[in-house]
């Protein structure tokens, strides 16, 4: 009984390690490239800093594209008033029929909390927002922002906690995105348009510049090298016989039974808008609402 409970709690360990992703930090640039207005990066050690000001915004890509596994960024955002600005981390694919799932941080006005909107682009349709706020400041301190993708679920997580996840419903005719490799992205840029109180407050550049900052880069997913050709990248990055992928293993077909509780939690208090439920954009329910749990 006491060797196989401590191979249990030795399994239940491994598993949890692989469910949690934990792979070392990466420096920046052996993971990502500046993508656009390189002098408006600033290195700092281990910390990168992005730059806003009424010149330009800044942003960044992976060296390699993905599909299927689990990145994760910590990033501390835009202190003081960000209205008008938005921090965006993503994963897409290429072309007007991609797939995307993106984190867009939307800027505020001093002592208002950071609005976090998720989205979910499947075969270049999205209109699948959500938006919430955080039970911590971002801006005080770093916090981790990962998004895990398999072949059963895309789960958005911030500091481990399931704040989002889209579930694979092709059983009833849903589109589930799953055959594009995706390249992961940032950037920060001037939304003042849309991004505070839908456009009435604008940015203030008299705060400029302003600044996102990241640190702790981490890919645990398939790489798909470009000689990859797009229909033999859904087999190399399937597990089969001894080639065995971390994401693929039963336990990461779905949340735990913890990982439920926290995403029931997390969308009673924070949740403050869910397409799902947005009539007035939706007269007839979106169907992949009407078949999801959460």
């Amino acid at each position: 009984m006491a060797v196989s409970f401590k191979m249990c709690v030795s399994f239940g360990l491994f598993v949890g390690l692989m469910m949690l992703g934990l792979v070392s930090s990466a420096k920046f640039d052996e993971l990502f490239q500046p993508g656009w207005a390189m002098d408006h990066f600033i290195y700092e050690g281990e910390l990168l800093k992005l730059k806003l000001d009424n010149y330009s915004g800044a942003g960044f890509a992976s060296k390699s594209k993905y599909l299927f596994g689990k990145v994760t960024m910590q990033i501390k955002l835009v202190e003081g008033d960000s209205a008008g600005t938005v921090t965006a981390y993503y994963m897409s694919s290429d072309g007007p029929n991609h797939n995307e799932f993106d984190f867009e941080f939307l800027g505020n006005t001093t002592g208002e909390p950071y609005l976090v909107q998720t989205n979910v682009y499947v075969n270049g349709v999205g209109n699948r927002e959500q938006r919430m706020n955080l039970w911590f400041d971002p801006t005080k301190d770093f916090h981790s922002y990962s998004i895990l993708w398999n072949q059963r679920q895309v789960v958005f997580l911030v500091d481990e906690t399931p704040i989002r996840v889209h579930t694979n419903m092709e059983h009833k005719g849903i589109p589930f995105p799953k055959d594009q490799a995706m390249g992961v992205y940032s950037s920060i840029w001037n939304a003042d348009d849309w991004a505070t109180q839908g456009g009435l407050v604008k940015t203030d550049w008299s705060h400029a510049p302003f600044i996102a900052t990241y640190k702790g880069f981490e890919i645990d997913a398939c790489a798909c090298p470009v000689s990859v050709a797009a229909n033999e990248i859904a087999e190399k990055c399937r597990s089969s016989g001894e080639k065995r992928f971390w994401w693929d293993e039963p336990t990461m077909s779905e949340l735990s039974v913890h990982q439920s509780h926290q995403l029931v939690w997390v969308r009673a208090n924070h949740l403050v808008y869910d397409y799902c439920t947005d009539t007035a954009r939706f007269p007839v329910m979106p169907v992949e609402c009407e078949h999801h749990r959460h």
